[in-house]
């Protein structure tokens, strides 16, 4: 395949994680799936926006760009062959590192969020964090300690475990794109890498 097949790709698989990162950070703002009467009872780090802007905004711009990098005739710079796919290539790991920057910012954000637990209200009737360095992960017996929202402790839990997971995919990606373009930025068109056929120019 080449670099800019890897690059097409690599953005189609770029934009069904964005969204699933998106929802997943819309639907931390509804603790145990229902509307909260206060947004100061939800936990800080939904106010993040690590799923929105980290996996979400940050991860859609470069995965436009890693689509754009190859059309139908297998050596276009976003269906352009004039364009420069040298310089396409290099652009794109710009954008594949900023992709990288979001998608490590949603996965820290999650990760301190599950380490963290859930904001909720305890037992002495005051809202605020139960958990001390992620004890409830492996005890659901502690989970108790979460009067409301209910089942606020699973729904937190899912969601940012499933923004790790989409942030930790997305890194990786962007990675390989960054990869993918130096060797695009390197050797030029297909033809240059000797990965697919065709007489045109570079």
């Amino acid at each position: 395949m080449c670099t800019g097949g890897c690059a097409k790709c690599l953005g189609g698989t770029l934009i069904p994680l964005a969204l699933f990162g998106f929802l997943a950070n819309i639907l931390l703002f509804f603790p145990g799936g229902k509307v909260i009467d206060n947004n100061d009872h939800l936990s800080d780090e939904v106010w993040f926006f690590g799923g929105i802007l980290g996996s979400g905004v940050l991860m859609i711009f470069p995965a436009l760009v890693f689509l754009g990098l190859k059309n139908n005739d297998c050596c276009g710079c976003c269906g352009n062959e004039s364009c420069g796919k040298r310089f396409a290539m290099f652009t794109s790991t710009i954008f594949a590192v900023i992709g990288f920057l979001g998608a490590g910012y949603s996965f820290v954000t999650s990760a301190i969020s599950i380490n963290k637990g859930p904001k909720c209200l305890m037992d002495n009737s005051t809202w605020g964090y139960p958990f001390q360095e992620g004890d409830y992960l492996n005890d659901e017996g502690l989970w108790s300690k979460c009067q409301e929202p209910v089942d606020v402790v699973p729904w937190n839990l899912t969601l940012f475990s499933i923004l790790l997971v989409v942030g930790g995919i997305q890194m990786l990606l962007c990675v390989i794109q960054v990869v993918n373009g130096l060797l695009g930025t390197l050797c030029g068109d297909c033809q240059c890498c000797g990965c697919c056929g065709g007489d045109g120019p570079v």
